[in-house]
């Protein structure tokens, strides 16, 4: 059973008991885009999902600045008496998990970052008219049948999905349309402005990864236009105790394309780290 509360400005959702991994999302996204891991891992773990600031149920028209996630994330980390956890990133939320861990290192035992980079580089095309008109043909008429055949065929691929996805799968079309949608409504204009500022300053945080020392796992698309593997790479190299994985065939939607996978490998790097997360 998943519960909800508010915990500060911060909406929450925790599943489970026992060690916290707290799971943070992307851009855009919410805590119920990472259903995909929460659901499992809360069978060993006590997952917390916030939405971040200006996101899903976490209200905020004012603008902000990055800066103030982290400010967020360490009050929750306060509130619920939390002394160590694990963090779970997905692309934002991976970067501003090794912001946490480089910010305070006596907190996070351990790092999972998926389709990130301590220095993100996108090599995704001039988005045209065409893009967006297929997209938005392509997420209505994929909420309205999630998954089905032809809007993958017809729509999908001429859309922005396709540098969301390689492998346009009826579960991860069924995916986007429970989660893909509602996150990208409920991303405030506050939210977009912050993380723009942030990228046009050229964020970088490749020079400081050797600080961060505790184990870490980096997970990547092989096809990720967003972030692209290559940087994701780069992160993992400068990381002293990471692990590498890259998935051939998938892009910055990965988990929604091969969740078994992905969580499995997961389940290995708990199995082999979990003593030292703890300690």
């Amino acid at each position: 059973m998943v519960h909800t509360l508010p915990v500060g400005e911060l909406y929450l959702q925790q599943q489970g008991s026992g060690f916290p991994v707290l799971c943070l999302h992307g851009h855009p996204g919410s805590a119920s885009a990472m259903s995909v891991f929460t659901h499992h891992l809360s069978q060993r773990f006590w997952t917390l999902a916030p939405d971040l600031r200006g996101y899903g149920r976490s209200r905020q028209d004012a603008s902000f600045s990055m800066s103030d996630h982290l400010r967020d994330l360490t009050a929750l980390l306060d509130r619920l008496a939390i002394e160590r956890c694990v963090v779970l990133g997905w692309s934002l939320g991976g970067i501003l998990a090794l912001e946490l861990a480089w910010q305070c290192p006596e907190r996070i035992g351990g790092l999972i970052l998926v389709a990130t980079a301590a220095k993100p580089r996108s090599n995704h095309p001039p988005v045209t008219w065409q893009d967006l008109l297929y997209t938005g043909l392509a997420a209505a008429s994929n909420w309205l049948q999630p998954g089905k055949r032809w809007h993958r065929e017809l729509l999908g691929k001429r859309s922005l999905y396709r540098y969301l996805l390689q492998q346009h799968t009826e579960l991860s079309y069924r995916y986007l349309a429970r989660w893909g949608i509602s996150a990208y409504l409920q991303t405030s204009a506050a939210a977009r402005q912050a993380l723009s500022a942030a990228l046009h300053s050229g964020y970088d945080r490749l020079a400081d990864l050797s600080q961060i020392q505790c184990p870490a796992l980096v997970l990547a698309g092989e096809c990720d236009r967003h972030i692209t593997a290559a940087s994701s790479y780069e992160t993992a190299q400068k990381l002293p105790g990471s692990s590498w994985q890259c998935y051939p065939e998938t892009a910055h939607l990965f988990p929604w394309e091969i969740p078994q996978q992905v969580l499995t490998d997961i389940d290995v790097w708990f199995d082999v780290y979990q003593g030292e997360l703890v300690s």
